[in-house]
Parts: C-alpha cells; structure tokens; sequence
C-alpha cells in the first residue's frame, strides 16, 4: 500500500479528538499488514522526521538548545526519573506529537493549529509530564494554562520575542499611599523636565525603569513623553531583556537610544576575563559617560530608592555631578518641603531620582495595579543556574563558564534586580504572578540587591562607583 493512502487510513482513526498510541495505530491498522516500523517509516515519508532526542530539539525559532545546560538536563531528568515528552507539530498534516526519549510516540489530530487547541489537546493528559517544546510549539505554549500534572520545561531554549500579556488595571484601594507617591514623582518629573535643555532617561528594563516610564507617561499625557529613553547595553545581560529591549524599541510611542561602549568590544571587554569591578566600570560607567556627552544631557532620570543600599541612602533626589560626572557626598544640596534646587554651572549635569522615597515593596504594588509590562525573569520559573559564591547565577546563553565538577541546578528561581547575567543572582521562589511577589515581599527580611556581585566588589563599593560616575 502506498504511504499516502495508508497515511490516510491512521488520520481517520485520528478524527476522534483522542490521543492514540503509535502501537495502538498498528493494530488497528492490522488489517493492511503493516508493522510499527513500517507505520513509522510511513508518517515520517509523510509528515517528516519526528524528533526523539534532547540533542535534536530546537527552540521557537528553531536554533539548537544550549549547548551548556543540555548535557545536565539530560542528566536531571534522569536522576529524577521524570517522565518526558517532547512536544512537536506537523502542521501540514495538522498532528500534534508527543515522543519519549526511546521513540515511542502519541498522535492527537487538530483540526487547527492555534495556541487553544493545543493546551486542549495537552490537558487531555493524565500523567506527570515534562513537556519539552520542539520549534513551533515553544511560541504556542508561550501563553496557555496547562494542569498541574504538566510542565513546560525549557530551560535550555532561547527566550521567545516578547509580548505584554494583556490584563485589566485596578484601583489603588486601600493603597492610597501609592497615589500620593505617583503625585510626588510626576511633580518630580516635570520639574526637571521644566529646567532641563536636554533631559533624558536612564532605561535599565528593569522593575523601577517601567514604573518611571508609567509615571513619565502619565506626566505628560497626552502628549508624548519629551525625552528618550537611553538603554546602556553591555552584551551581557539576560536574553529576556534583550527581547524587551527589542519589544520596547519597536514602540511608537516612546523614543530610545540604543548604546554601546565600543571600547568595551575592541578589548572583549566580560565579566569572566575583566572580573566584575573592571567589566562594570567600563560597560556601564564609561558607558554612560559616554553618552551622556555624545547626546548633551544635562538632566537624566534614574531609577534608584533609598531603601536599595546605604550610599542610595545618602543621595538626594536632585543630585548635582561635576564636570566629570562624578559625585561628592559631602556637597550636596538641601531639599525641604519639596523646594529643588535645579541651578547648573561649570559643566555641572543632574542625576534626578522620582523613586526615592520608593520601597521595592511599593514598586510591586504600583506594577500590579498598572499592569504594567515585565521582563519574565522577575516571575519564577524552572532556570538552569549554578550556586557561585553564594549566589544562584543563571546559565543564560552558552557564553557561561562553568567551574571543574560545578553542579547545575533545575529549580523555580526569579530575579529581585536585574543586571550583567552572570553578575545577578536569583533567589528561590513560587512566586508566579504580581499578587505571589508582593506576598513574598512582605515576609521577607533579605535586601533585593544582596545577590548583585558588583555590590560586593573589594574596593570598589557602590559609593566609590557612584563618585566615579555610575548611576
């Protein structure tokens, strides 16, 4: 029989909407006097090669998985002796597959191939699965609620392109006190803007930098917000936030300057070579130095709260730097009663802080109510990282190092700050959602920058960088 023919033979017995073992299909295909290797032989002549291996799967946009982390996920998945499958479409014969790692193969038919049919189709799933997303089926689990016996497990594929999940915003309720720390950072926000020649924004896409871009949004509404945003980009930070990077550039409603330090590049210039200090003196502080002089900014918004770190602590929200871009302690201005100061001379510019008066506890509760989009890593998920010198440090692309015998773990972690990938430790978390961290933060006792490397850097405090001009 020709492969065709009987390939239409197994999809009738598909149309029930049921998931249908491949053994299951030759029996009842008994009756055309094939067996399961020429069954086999035949879908894969028709529907193309199904993918059976770690080593074979690619990601959303079909790229190889992560060469570092695969060897210890196979390994994981052994250890715990986890049933897995790996999820796989042929949308022109409009199957959705599952295979185990042995070849052993469920076939479920789609009269339709959409994100919806699929969690349908995966649901109908009783056992305790790893699903591991082959190419196009990565993109369609993206978004979709599977039962507690399955997990999406890709923790070796790159992240997708990002896209803000769409939710109703709230009210401020019993959180009143958030309103009235909107009112004082837009007032903050217009007034620099009111002195400014050439104002500008310090835009790290992080947690504080979405809650200034709400809050710059809301200022000048609606009008578009007068200053743009400016991304110091030091190659090495997480692939999510460079998709939100990428998601945030494509915006029409916002202006952004994309920069580099190209010294950083001619000197391969990394944070495993150069050390922390040396990486991020010259891919983040030069940097913005740099830019800083190459756009003429006189004014700059930035994200920083004083309840981050003692020298944050100190600092004022209008904080005057020299010529230099650098920052002395000891002569700053006064400010009572809301009265700025905003007078320039000598080359002078103006670092402006909206969130000063900010908790990391407040910025949650604002997010949460705004809805406002996020880089995934501060949600947790399974992440492939290692425990370095006290910090859990994420795997992130296949630029990581790892140590002689260093042990890769496979657990739900997130991320309170976000920086140099392999600079910013996560903590271990269930926290899923906005409600799950502001929960979590009202337990805990542990400062969001405590597993930051570069705070801890010998001689090189976070007050000495800030002298030297770093944000």
């Amino acid at each position: 029989m020709e492969n065709v023919t009987l390939f239409d033979a197994i999809r009738s017995r598909l149309q029930d909407g049921n998931w249908h073992d491949i053994d299951d299909l030759a029996v009842s295909s008994a009756n055309l006097d094939i067996s399961r290797r020429q069954l086999l032989r035949a879908l894969e002549e028709i529907v193309g090669p199904v993918v059976s291996s770690l080593g074979d799967i690619k990601d959303g946009e079909f790229r190889p998985l992560n060469h570092v982390v695969l060897p210890h996920l196979k390994d994981w998945l052994k250890s715990k002796r986890l049933k897995v499958r790996i999820a796989q479409l042929n949308t022109q014969a409009g199957l959705l597959i599952l295979s185990d790692l042995r070849g052993h193969l469920q076939l479920i038919s789609l009269p339709e191939i959409t994100a919806e049919l699929v969690e349908q189709a995966l649901n109908l799933q009783t056992d305790d699965l790893q699903v591991i997303p082959h190419g196009e089926v990565h993109r369609l689990l993206a978004r979709v609620n599977l039962r507690p016996n399955l997990e999406v497990l890709d923790a070796a594929h790159s992240p997708l392109p990002f896209q803000p999940i769409a939710r109703p915003k709230k009210e401020f309720g019993d959180q009143a006190h958030l309103w009235e720390l909107e009112q004082e950072s837009i007032y903050i926000i217009r007034e620099a803007v009111a002195a400014a020649e050439r104002p500008g924004m310090l835009f790290s896409l992080g947690k504080d930098s979405m809650v200034m871009l709400r809050l710059a949004e809301k200022a000048f509404a609606p009008e578009p917000i007068p200053f743009p945003l400016v991304n110091i980009d030091t190659r090495w930070k997480f692939q999510d936030m460079n998709e939100f990077r990428e998601w945030t550039k494509n915006r029409t409603d916002v202006e952004t300057i994309h920069y580099i330090n190209s010294d950083a590049i001619e000197a391969d210039i990394n944070p495993f070579d150069s050390g922390s200090a040396v990486h991020t003196d010259i891919t983040k502080t030069q940097a913005l130095k740099k830019v800083l002089e190459e756009y003429k900014f006189d004014f700059v918004f930035g994200g920083a709260r004083r309840d981050e770190e003692k020298s944050r602590a100190k600092e004022r929200i209008f904080s005057v730097r020299d010529k230099n871009h650098g920052w002395d302690p000891r002569n700053q201005r006064p400010e009572l009663w809301n009265i700025y100061n905003t007078a320039l001379t000598d080359g002078q510019s103006m670092r402006v802080f909206p969130l000063s008066n900010w908790t990391e506890l407040d910025i949650w509760r604002y997010l949460e109510i705004e809805n406002v989009p996020m880089v995934p890593l501060y949600f947790a998920k399974r992440r492939p990282f290692v425990k370095r010198n006290g910090a859990l440090i994420m795997i992130d692309d296949d630029r990581f190092r790892l140590e002689d015998d260093e042990r890769v773990y496979f657990e739900k972690i997130r991320f309170r700050s976000l920086g140099c990938y392999p600079l910013s430790g996560g903590v271990e978390s269930v926290a899923e959602s906005f409600a799950d961290i502001v929960e979590e933060l009202v337990s805990t006792r542990v400062s969001e920058r405590s597993s930051r490397v570069i705070d801890f850097d010998r001689g090189a405090s976070m007050e000495q960088k800030k002298k030297e001009g770093y944000f």
